[in-house]
């Protein structure tokens, strides 16, 4: 799994911190920073969390067997 931020959509509630602080860190009126974007399995409940609970909508997974690497506007 990588985690993905959307940070045109984070407004920086830190909810993703506070189900996941080894895997999120959001500073004092910024917005989220990915600690670690490909987590050990076992955060996988915390990160799915974090993710499920962000007020924006701003977090993603991304499992690492996706075939699609290709940068966006390549096409």
């Amino acid at each position: 799994m990588r985690i993905r931020a959307d940070l045109d959509l984070c407004q920086g509630h830190a909810v993703c911190q506070a189900e996941a602080p080894e895997v999120f860190t959001v500073p004092k009126r910024g917005r989220v920073e990915i600690l670690d974007d490909v987590p050990d399995a076992g955060l996988r409940p915390a990160v799915a969390d974090a993710i499920r609970y962000c007020p924006t909508r701003a977090l993603s997974i991304a499992d690492e067997d996706a075939t699609d690497h290709s940068p966006k506007g390549t096409d």
